[in-house]
């Protein structure tokens, strides 16, 4: 027997492709029938030991076989583009996390790193935390031998079975709560066993080139090269493992070959830089970008814009050529339908392979638990032989077909990790994000955003990497521990990891920054995810720069880094994006209760809070207004201000609008006039109903500098004198005109202004329009000093062509001015004085009774006497 055996491994030889695979077998199968008949320990082990050594060939000749195009591709793409002090900066402050430091990734470690000289027995410090569960079934930490029961000087026999499958893997997991990383793992299996590209050969050390199987460490300790927080980065760990005291395991096994280690220690190496064993989740997406460094992608596979066919073309070819590995995930399940479908809820699978069979699309998945559920078949929307409906004929693989309508229907996504070897350049950017006020959420003033230029109209993908921090741990297991009490849907809690996404647009000038989401000029979007990735596919327009933002919602930290990478088979031309207006300035603010005035239909609107806007030369001018509160709708207008410049508005009219937001937007709004002159504007800040208290930021943009300064109230800084209150009647036919006056009695100069509001319970004054005046003297040669609707000026005898009427019900404002007791005389009944005076058109009398009124009040920065109102009519 053992003759024959030598007889296939001669042909084994000189054979290639299926032969060779075919006499591997043959001699192995041999080996194993002599090692069983064997009496002696000694012929046993030997037996056994080319046994191993022929199931490994067999295990890499096949993958060469069914993966040749994949043994053959082309080298991974890496960044070469110098990286600035900044972004140097931000590598190395991510390699921190949970108590370790996982530098940037420099060269591979040297054999003797691991050899029993560098150090007898290394024992990594880093804790590993477990979950309750966990420390209740927790023996003690062990070494691989002291678990498989094989002696340390047995280097020949057992410990070769600890990197080594006697047969077809197949992982699983039980106690660990890590079904992405272990769907992951079986997933990615055929990657890591390949004779040559095998990834494993680049990730894990110790690892035997010659055999193309990972090398068992002399003293325990294992490096491992994994992708996360912008960098391929270094973790060591030891080969310790947690050890149970009943059947359940805490780690990854492999079923047909118990003493398979590795898996393990790749599990080991994972949870290290994710916080422990104690795993609180993830996606298979996610752990295979930092296992592989492959882009990751994941499909929603419940939107209303998946195309099917494409979808499956897509996937179908990528992974027929080795150049994609897929996992799926599920979503809330209920426990009735679990049951009754043989899915378990918010779980990670893997797909094992994929294959069309008459007209069905098939994908043979897996679902990665040791004991659970597997696809029933229940409710399936193809016409499946037998065969392929549920499990595969070995059970105890968790693996089913499903067709690929089924798996729409009942996963919610498809994570693709895809080989970033198809693609010949790739460009890494990395940055800080400190998180913008509340108020600016909504609006991309402060996002990170990039000018992509691209010669031609090859693809171009950009994956977004939110880099991984102790406080997002700590939101994961609060998380978790949410779902495991039942206080919250996996929908509810996942709010408290925020959401990120990517955007693409066209702008005006191209390749300038976007100052607000705008439907109109968006080409691409991602869906917002909580996930760490995020994936932009688009086809670029050659030779126009377009603007690329990063977009955020509830993201909880207040700091955060990213990295972005570009992947294209042609070089991009890739810059933050300018602005397009060179100066920009930020004002913060709050409708308080007495600023909160509304739209200009109410009587409050001038309470609103006002800005002078300085210009000293020509400009554009753009403002962004937005708040935090996201139901409540803004408006801005930009007006011609008082004569004195950077006046409060006090009367509004048509012609004084210079530029408005067209209608009351929710949280944000904005407006742009393509040039303004030099000069002092005044700018108005208004909610839609009065009463609405939030905060607010202003972004003013212009090509000059710009001083821009709040507007005091009109009684800021002043003392107010009400007047007695003036009854409104309802409107009568009889009388088209009324005045009445007050009179105003001064000790000293003062500069003073006279305001009036009604009263009524509606708020307007119906049918009523009113102007209200200062007035020295009385009679014919009476003067105006001051008057309400943008009228004013010492002019004698003025009584209609300077003050606009306006509804009372809006309320009414002079300008102010300077008297003193002297100019003002002997005030009084009988004199010239000083008066206030209110005129009424439209209806009937304005005091004598009826419902509501007008309240009048003087403003002044001295103190100053008034007495009742008295008809003025001989005026």
């Amino acid at each position: 027997m053992e003759a024959q055996a030598l007889e296939h491994e001669r042909r084994l030889a000189v054979a290639q492709g299926e032969d060779a695979l075919r006499h591997a077998i043959a001699a192995a199968e041999l080996y194993m029938t002599a090692a069983s008949k064997a009496k002696a320990p000694e012929d046993r082990k030997r037996l056994r030991r080319k046994c191993a050594e022929l199931i490994a060939l067999g295990e890499r000749l096949k993958a060469n076989e069914k993966s040749a195009a994949a043994a053959a591709r082309p080298p991974v793409p890496e960044s070469t583009r110098p990286l600035t002090t900044a972004e140097k900066t931000v590598v190395l402050k991510a390699s921190r996390l949970h108590g370790n430091v996982f530098p940037p990734w420099e060269s591979a470690p040297s054999p003797e790193t691991f050899s029993d000289a560098a150090s007898p027995t290394y024992t990594d410090p880093s804790p590993f935390s477990l979950s309750p569960e966990q420390l209740a079934i927790f023996d003690s930490w062990r070494r691989p031998t002291e678990l498989a029961g094989t002696k340390d000087g047995d280097s020949d026999g057992g410990l070769a079975r600890l990197m080594v499958a006697q047969a077809e893997t197949d992982l699983a997991q039980d106690l660990a709560t890590d079904c992405s990383v272990v769907a992951s793992l079986c997933a990615a299996a055929r990657h890591f066993g390949l004779a040559q590209g095998s990834l494993l050969g680049s990730l894990m050390y110790p690892f035997d080139h010659e055999r193309m199987q990972p090398a068992v460490s002399k003293n325990g300790k294992y490096v491992f090269r994994m992708y996360f927080n912008g960098s391929w980065r270094h973790v060591a760990i030891d080969d310790r493992l947690p050890a149970s005291k009943t059947d359940r395991t805490l780690y990854v096994v492999d079923r047909r070959n118990p003493g398979l280690i590795w898996p393990a220690l790749v599990e080991k190496a994972y949870l290290k830089i994710r916080g422990g064993y104690d795993f609180p989740g993830s996606n298979s997406g996610t752990d295979l970008h930092a296992l592989t460094g492959w882009v990751p992608e994941q499909i929603f596979l419940q939107s209303d814009e998946i195309e099917l066919d494409e979808t499956w073309n897509r996937i179908k070819k990528a992974y027929d050529q080795g150049n994609a590995i897929l996992t799926l995930g599920t979503g809330n399940i209920l426990p009735e339908e679990e049951k009754a479908l043989g899915l378990v809820k918010e779980h990670d699978y893997a797909v094992m392979d994929l294959k069309k069979e008459d007209d069905s699309r098939l994908l043979l998945i897996k679902n990665p638990w040791v004991d659970s559920l597997v696809w029933t078949g229940v409710g399936s929307s193809a016409t499946l032989k037998a065969h392929t409906v549920g499990a595969t004929s070995d059970r105890a693989s968790n693996q089913f077909w499903m067709a690929f309508e089924d798996v729409l229907q009942h996963f919610d996504s498809l994570y693709v990790n895809w080989n970033p070897a198809l693609f010949a350049h790739r460009q890494d950017h990395h940055f800080k994000w400190d998180m913008c006020d509340k108020t600016e959420e909504l609006v991309f003033t402060h996002n990170p955003q990039y000018s992509v230029l691209s010669s031609s109209g090859s693809p171009v993908w950009v994956l977004l990497s939110r880099h991984w921090q102790d406080g997002e741990l700590e939101i994961l297991r609060q998380r978790k521990a949410e779902k495991d009490r039942g206080d919250a849907s996996l929908a509810t809690v996942s709010k408290q990891l925020g959401f990120m996404a990517l955007a693409l647009y066209a702008t005006s000038p191209p390749g300038t920054r976007v100052p607000l989401p705008d439907p109109n000029r968006r080409l691409h979007q991602t869906p917002y995810v909580d996930s760490p990735n995020t994936l932009l596919r688009y086809t670029p327009s050659p030779g126009t720069p377009q603007t690329l933002v990063v977009t955020q919602t509830e993201l909880p930290l207040p700091t955060y880094s990213f990295t972005l990478s570009f992947f294209s088979t042609n070089p991009l031309t890739i810059t933050p994006a300018p602005h397009p207006l060179p100066y920009n300035t930020s004002i913060t603010g709050a409708w308080t209760r007495r600023t909160a005035g509304g739209s200009a239909a109410h009587p409050t609107y001038f309470t609103n809070p006002q800005y002078a806007l300085t210009l000293p030369a020509p400009s554009p001018l753009s403002l962004i207004l937005s708040t935090s509160a996201r139901d409540l709708p803004l408006h801005i207008a930009v007006l011609f201000s008082s004569p004195e410049g950077g006046g409060r508005i006090t009367f509004l009219s048509g012609r004084d609008i210079i530029c408005s937001s067209q209608e009351y937007n929710l949280a944000l709004t904005s407006t742009s006039h393509p040039l303004l002159e030099a000069g002092t504007y005044t700018i108005v800040l208004s909610t839609f109903d009065p009463g609405h208290l939030a905060p607010y930021t202003l972004r003013l943009s212009t090509t000059t500098p710009i001083t821009v300064t709040p507007i005091p109230a009109a009684a800021a800084g002043r003392l107010r004198t009400p007047l007695p209150p003036i009854p409104i009647p309802q409107p009568s036919s009889s009388s088209s005109r009324r005045r009445i006056r007050a009179p105003i009695q001064v000790s000293r100069l003062t500069r003073l202004s006279a305001t009036a509001q009604s009263t009524l319970p509606s708020g307007r004054v119906a049918g009523t329009a009113a102007r209200l005046s200062l007035e020295l003297g009385r009679g014919p040669h009476r003067v105006v000093l001051a008057v309400s609707g943008g009228g004013g000026g010492q002019q004698q005898g003025q009584e209609e062509g300077e003050g606009e009427y306006a509804d009372a019900g809006m309320g009414l404002r002079t300008g102010e001015v300077d008297v003193d007791c002297e100019r003002v005389g002997g005030s009084g009944r009988g004199g010239g004085g000083l008066w206030v005076v209110l005129e009424q058109i439209g209806g009937g009398t304005p005091y004598g009774g009826g419902g509501g009124g007008v309240q009048v009040e003087v403003l002044s920065d001295g103190v100053v006497q008034v007495g009742g109102w008295e008809d003025a009519e001989e005026d």
